[in-house]
């Protein structure tokens, strides 16, 4: 397989030529991936699992028309959100998130904001407020627009790039970053208003 094709692409170029397996390789490289991405949406496990289904069955479907170009996880993520939306809108009057009870984070995880809020700032003492910030953020990404919220977790959760992003949410790339860059000056301010000031709090890459 030529070097130039990233890893999931072979396996879209495998599947679509028919190789025994390449589906149930694609699924072991993705379930789980868009399980998380799914749970800290709804909150539902089972619900999770089956839009996951929902989501491999589909991209089996449309495997013959993907073209290996490097843009594979833009791709997947862009059906998962249409399927989210199509179901929440259904569900729940275009409600994408419910609320998150204080304390906890979007998919039950322990979350380390440092991974969000870094710089070199960042001291041994200041760690310990780790999982206060990590929860405190999963609460104020409830209080963001959907669409800056959506970017924000699949930049920062799901590790796309932001063409990527921009892919998964069908807009352009400016405006993908336009909407990176809001949601990380609403969480500066919220977290300021939690009293989070007062410290050298990390700064959002």
């Amino acid at each position: 397989m030529a070097s130039e094709y990233s890893e999931d692409d072979q396996i879209m170029i495998r599947l679509q030529e028919g190789a025994v397996g390449a589906f149930e390789e694609l699924v072991c490289a993705w379930q789980q991936r868009l399980l998380a991405y799914f749970l800290r949406n709804t909150r539902d496990a089972q619900l999770s699992e089956d839009l996951v289904q929902e989501t491999l069955l589909r991209v089996h479907k449309a495997a013959w028309d993907y073209l290996p170009t490097g843009s594979f996880k833009g791709w997947i993520f862009r059906i998962a959100r249409n399927l989210l939306i199509d179901h929440t809108r259904r569900a729940s009057n275009d409600v994408l998130l419910k609320r998150v009870s204080p304390g906890s984070n979007s998919s039950g995880d322990t979350f380390d904001p440092l991974v969000l809020l870094q710089d070199d700032r960042v001291s041994p003492m200041q760690s310990a407020q780790t999982k206060e910030v990590a929860a405190i953020v999963s609460q104020l990404l409830e209080q963001l627009p959907e669409e800056q919220r959506q970017t924000f977790q699949l930049h920062h959760y799901e590790s796309l790039t932001l063409p990527e992003v921009a892919d998964a949410m069908q807009t352009s790339l400016p405006t993908a970053k336009s909407r990176l860059r809001l949601a990380k000056e609403k969480l500066r301010y919220l977290l300021s208003c939690r009293g989070f000031a007062e410290e050298p709090i990390p700064e959002l890459n």
